[in-house]
């Protein structure tokens, strides 16, 4: 099976700069000022698909394992994505289209006479999913804040200061107002509260993939360095690492890391001695999200 995708490369070095690929399969051209100015070429490419227990090989073979995951045609995890980060150059996304940084001068310079006015989006090695991917049955705040690679199922709602990484997201209807990091996976009807975050496998370098069940909440500004099972709940402001004490209802104090991925449980801080507690829970205690605000019809 192969994909045809639009690439675009720096006309002096030759850098591949992107590619799309359309997820219908057909092949459709793109321009830009940038091309127009003699600043960038643009072609087309045709890949195999790739062999996904394998490392990506080029940045065509990286940005077509990102489209996967935009596309939901492959899960987070379940691709060999290590090296990625060297073959994505890092880029200047503008309005004109993308460039190497070191060119907006020059850019600015040669589309003067243009009736445009340069905006540069950000400066980075992943592009915005919305400019090459838009997923079915999902509602996105800020498309700056979600990067190509995401994966957002049918029910997914992005709210704008929500933030779902390449690698990362959702199963189904969820809430994202937090911090969704590579790696990540939140099951369906589950709801990331806001200003929360979720420890990815980039924090620090760290290996341990974490996750969230289905009907479980991270409440706002809370965080977790370990799995929630479902019908989980952290209560809103705690933040719990994998070596967080935590007291269990029969008064033995444990590690965090030994409830990873456990279900049924509220991670909530005593407001009496302010150590971090855990008792049995389920969903029905928070509601669940709204069925209605997830039809995304």
């Amino acid at each position: 099976m192969k994909r045809v995708g639009h690439r675009y490369s720096d006309a002096k070095t030759g850098v591949t700069l992107d590619v799309w690929f359309p997820s219908d399969g057909q092949y459709i051209p793109r321009s830009c000022l940038a091309l127009k100015v003699g600043l960038l070429k643009a072609e087309k490419v045709e890949l195999d698909y790739p062999d996904i227990t394998q490392a990506p090989h080029s940045t065509e073979d990286a940005y077509l394992r990102l489209h996967l995951l935009s596309e939901c045609a492959q899960l987070p995890n379940s691709m060999n994505l290590e090296g990625i980060f060297a073959l994505l150059p890092n880029i200047a996304w503008t309005s004109a289209g993308p460039v190497l940084p070191e060119r907006i001068n020059t850019l600015r310079q040669l589309i003067s006479a243009e009736n445009h006015h340069l905006t540069v989006t950000s400066i980075d090695k992943f592009p915005r999913m919305t400019d090459y991917v838009i997923p079915p049955g999902v509602r996105i705040g800020d498309a700056d804040r979600v990067r190509l690679g995401a994966h957002l199922a049918p029910g997914t709602t992005v709210m704008h200061e929500g933030f779902v990484n390449f690698n990362a997201g959702t199963l189904g209807d969820c809430m994202v107002e937090g911090r969704v990091t590579p790696g990540v996976i939140v099951g369906k009807n589950s709801d990331v509260g806001a200003g929360s975050s979720i420890m990815g496998t980039l924090s620090g370098g760290g290996k341990q993939v974490n996750s969230i069940g289905e009907r479980s909440l991270l409440g706002a500004n809370a965080g977790i360095g370990i799995s929630l099972g479902d019908e989980c709940i952290v209560e809103a402001g705690l933040y719990v690492t994998a070596g967080t004490k935590v007291r269990l209802p029969d008064g033995e104090v444990v590690k965090a890391l030994a409830l990873s991925g456990q279900n049924g449980l509220l991670f909530r801080r005593n407001s009496l001695s302010g150590g971090v507690e855990v008792i049995s829970t389920n969903a029905k205690v928070w509601g669940g999200i709204n069925q209605h605000l997830h039809s995304n019809n």
